[in-house]
């Protein structure tokens, strides 16, 4: 049966995004009501995590178990990926027992690998690229905080910060779907030419506006959402005093900042937050701040991407079947009693 990993928000239509976004957010619903369906009963998720996570594994897990499925947490250690046995070894043995895997790596090439090799499909928790499933999330969260009369397609996202993993995924899926996208960094920290060009090309089919700014204020101007995020990925740490020069304060979210956007602005970040560095306490702690909001639907948006792309591919035996299986082993198991 066919099979769709989940990797890249670029590998999706529009039409498909939306799909997946009305399907998460059904599926929310219904788990507000203390009515989340058992749509994965059975269902095993293999969860491969090289390095340590708050909400990419606390929502994947849950998500499983409220949909009546399995988490299998899988740390640096534990298995021998890409070590003791090859990538491509460990996506065969992992396909033949779970029935789909998400992976956190530190190098894209090692989920685009993994996904190669794999029968089941591949999740992708982030890598040092991007991070899809993060972002699929805080779209949901922004057209829950829509601003009154507008639609989709009216939307202002403005991410002020370093071209983070975050910031290529939000820029994709933001002119994917028709929203206005702004980054604003210093010149030396702005998306790549490369991902400039994808949304570029983005914005011709949605209709979408792409703004790459050093003025962080002009960004704010008309902004709905204000994003921000870390200024530095693993493996920067020896920059970090280079970083902290270039953006403070003048791209450190504050109020004096939050002041030059329109009212009702919100304020998102994907968390862990440094306090006191991209953004400060008050205006994280803010009534503008909608930051805890995107933590809670990471876990609806891994239950929509887990049931879009697993639900079709379950087996789903008669009755008369499961009856016929049972009473065959039972009677196996009596006759040597």
């Amino acid at each position: 049966m066919n099979y769709r990993n989940f990797i890249d928000t670029q590998d999706f239509s529009k039409e498909e995004l939306l799909e997946l976004i009305e399907l998460t957010r059904m599926i929310k619903a219904a788990d507000k009501q203390g009515c989340t369906p058992k749509l994965l009963q059975d269902a095993t998720l293999a969860m491969i995590f090289e390095e340590p996570s708050t909400r990419t594994r606390v929502s994947f897990e849950t998500a499983m178990t409220e949909l009546g499925g399995h988490a299998l947490y899988l740390k640096p250690g534990e298995i021998h990926l890409g070590v003791r046995e090859s990538l491509g070894d460990t996506a065969k043995v992992l396909s033949r027992m779970c029935d789909v895997i998400m992976a956190r790596t530190l190098k894209h090439e090692t989920i685009t690998g993994l996904a190669a090799q794999a029968t089941v499909p591949v999740i992708n928790g982030l890598t040092d690229y991007n991070h899809p499933t993060q972002v699929v999330c805080d779209v949901i969260t922004m057209l829950e905080h829509m601003p009154a009369g507008k639609k989709m397609e009216d939307l202002n996202v403005t991410f002020i910060g370093d071209a983070t993993n975050v910031l290529s995924s939000l820029m994709l899926i933001c002119t994917r779907l028709g929203i206005n996208f702004t980054h604003a960094a210093p010149k030396k920290y702005q998306a790549p030419a490369e991902w400039v060009s994808w949304a570029e090309a983005n914005c011709k089919v949605s209709g979408a506006k792409l703004t790459i700014t050093e003025d962080p204020v002009a960004a704010v101007r008309n902004a709905d959402f204000i994003y921000t995020d870390l200024w530095w990925w693993v493996g920067q740490e020896d920059q970090i005093p280079e970083r902290r020069a270039a953006f403070m304060p003048t791209y450190q979210v504050r109020m004096e900042l939050l002041k030059k956007a329109p009212a009702h602005c919100k304020v998102m970040h994907c968390l862990p937050a440094s306090r006191g560095v991209e953004a400060t306490d008050e205006v994280l702690d803010s009534a503008q701040s909608i930051i805890f909001d995107q933590a809670e639907n990471r876990l609806h948006t891994e239950k929509g991407i887990l049931v879009w792309l697993v639900y079709p591919l379950l087996k789903r035996p008669s009755e008369e079947l499961k009856a016929f299986h049972a009473g065959r082993i039972q009677n196996f198991l009596d006759g040597r009693l």
